[in-house]
């Protein structure tokens, strides 16, 4: 009676390995009803291998295989559920750190470390397990050969019929290969990624800026401060999402207002973004470089070469001082020459000594007056050129920090209690919708903090291009709303809105619908030709 329990196990065990999706939404009983096409090929040679030691050798490394991709459809539904595309497993390795620090933020070290240490228990037993289990079928089917072969003749008739019919079940075909076709795929994305390789160094190679002098780059900005600032996760969907634009639009609304009070104009638009979900860097590099960079690869690509990138360029006419705002950054980050940083503030050297915000080691709004600290309110100081990251609005997106009294901020010591009224991130995330409400409202923090920044330091000689990186994940944005970001240009002298006046870029804060969709990687060389010699 257990041989016969162990027995089905087994068979439950690879038929469901083979069955398996590769999407959360297709996880359904009917899912697993149809007819896997490797069970039936499997079967059919384990009667014709000999010796019994070739076999179960054979069965094993089948077993691991199955296993292998059973892990790859599981990471697939999981980066499916963020990034809104499958696992690479030659490049995105590196993202299992992130995904890591997430549940630190979420769940708390000794959490975050029970969670990893059980997925490593569990990665390995399930190779393990569909090995042995195969080997168990392996020696079921020689030994009921007599039986198992009309059977495999029957349903591989039932099979061939299916697929030449299209017999659809709501999972998809009743004649399944799914397994076979994750391995295809696998393989396919091995190629597509030497091509592709290929391919970038021919478009890093064109470069219209590469030998432009320093005297005819930037020279409709020379003297003025210009302030690039990223805001994690600000996408389409804050402004045009049902349940989240009117709450952004009342924000931007509000900035609008004290800002045009302050003698500002803006002009905004969209950019494509080359990921969703997460991947900053990607996006940063895209803006920066001009190049399109959607995977792994091509930023180290990139970031390993000489490429002139936008900040670049404001370094190569000496005429600015070019910083760094990075309040992610926790350790060393040798990029910072590569896009052209004369210096880099990271959290470890911005004065922060309060508590962490959930992934976010430093609220935005500290991190701002710790660039007018550190660079914008000193002294005798030339022009600048500032690329600041604000990260408040990373998820999980609880607890929030709230904007406080500027001249109140001190070390950051007084965010202590600010936390300690914030939301638990593991209660946000039992509830989609509130989910949605706290991405909203850590949007609306960011930009509060910035417009805030703006009227308060701002002055004749200030130019501030804001922009998101990437879409929030798809918990938030349903999958609705593509990979927009906004974009805006802000400053008070009418003539650096006027170089830019034949974008057809719409006044305001806040792009309509209808407002220019531009690539992300186009910006690079369009602000160059607006901002260089008539």
């Amino acid at each position: 009676m257990l041989s016969r329990v162990v027995t089905g196990l087994a068979a439950a065990l690879v038929l469901g390995a083979l069955l398996l999706p590769d999407r959360v939404e297709h996880l359904r009983p009917a899912t697993f009803a149809r007819v896997p096409l490797e069970a039936i090929v499997g079967a059919a040679l384990l009667l014709v291998v000999r010796p019994a030691a070739v076999r179960r050798a054979a069965a094993a490394l089948a077993g691991v295989v199955l296993g292998l991709v059973t892990l790859l459809n599981v990471l697939d539904m999981g980066f499916r559920s963020v990034l809104v595309r499958p696992f690479d497993p030659v490049l995105d390795w590196v993202l299992l750190d992130d995904a890591e620090s997430f549940l630190a933020d979420s769940l708390g070290r000794a959490g975050a470390t029970a969670v990893v240490v059980a997925a490593g228990v569990l990665a390995v037993a399930v190779v393990a397990l569909t090995g042995l289990a195969a080997v168990r079928l392996s020696g079921v089917v020689v030994r009921h050969g007599a039986a198992v072969a009309p059977a495999v003749l029957v349903t591989g008739t039932v099979w061939v019929l299916c697929a030449a019919l299209g017999v659809q079940v709501p999972a998809g075909a009743v004649a399944s290969s799914g397994a076979a076709g994750v391995i295809g795929g696998r393989v396919q994305q091995v190629r597509a990624g030497i091509a592709d390789r290929e391919a970038f160094a021919e478009e890093a190679a064109v470069d219209a800026f590469r030998d432009t002098p320093a005297d005819r780059l930037l020279t409709g900005l020379r003297g003025k401060d210009v302030l690039f600032v990223f805001i994690e996760s600000y996408g389409r969907s804050a402004l045009e999402d049902p349940g989240m634009a009117a709450g952004t639009g009342a924000v931007l609304a509000d900035g609008a207002r004290r800002l045009g009070a302050a003698g500002y104009s803006s002009r905004s638009a969209f950019l494509t973004s080359p990921t969703t979900g997460g991947g900053s860097w990607l996006a940063h590099s895209t803006f920066a470089s001009g190049l399109w960079i959607d995977n792994q690869r091509r930023y180290r690509d990139l970031t390993s070469g000489d490429r002139l990138t936008l900040t670049g360029a404001f370094r190569r006419t000496g005429a600015w001082r070019t910083v760094g705002i990075m309040p992610g950054v926790t350790r060393a980050w040798p990029e910072g020459r590569f896009y052209g940083l004369d210096h880099v503030h990271d959290s470890r050297h911005l004065g922060y000594r309060g508590p962490k915000f959930s992934w976010t080691p430093v609220p935005d709004q500290f991190s701002l007056a710790a660039f007018e600290r550190l660079e914008h309110g000193r002294a005798g100081r030339g022009p600048l050129m500032a690329e600041i990251i604000l990260t408040s609005s990373h998820n999980p997106w609880a607890p929030l920090p709230t904007v406080l009294d500027w001249d109140r901020l001190g070390d950051g010591s007084v965010y202590e209690r600010v936390k300690r009224e914030g939301k638990d991130p593991a209660e946000v995330w039992r509830d989609p919708e509130q989910v949605r409400t706290e991405y909203r409202r850590a949007i609306g923090y960011s930009l509060t903090s910035l417009f805030q920044y703006v009227e308060r330091y701002g002055d004749d000689d200030t130019v501030v291009v804001f922009l998101g990186d990437h879409q929030p994940v798809p918990t938030v944005t349903g999958g609705r709303l593509g990979r927009d970001v906004p974009v805006t240009v802000v400053a008070r002298d009418p003539e650096v809105l006027q170089r830019i006046s034949g974008w057809g870029w719409q006044p305001g804060l806040r792009p309509g619908p209808g407002a220019p969709v531009w690539p992300m990687d186009a910006f690079r060389d369009r602000f160059l030709t607006a901002y260089g010699p008539r």
